[in-house]
């Protein structure tokens, strides 16, 4: 579940932030592609490690 909530929400709320504040996703890449990055890794580790931080 914590995956999916990465994937889900965290990544799509990084790259509308992104959008809002009109900071630009490094190497050029599409916003959502950057909070997927970051995202879905969080949910992942967070699924090995049964905690958030």
């Amino acid at each position: 579940m914590p995956l999916l909530f990465g994937i889900g929400f965290i990544a799509p709320l990084i790259a509308q932030i992104m959008q809002r504040l009109d900071i630009p996703a490094p190497a050029g890449i599409s916003p959502i592609l950057f909070g997927l990055l970051i995202g879905a890794p969080w949910g992942l580790l967070t699924v090995v490690r049964g905690r958030w931080l």
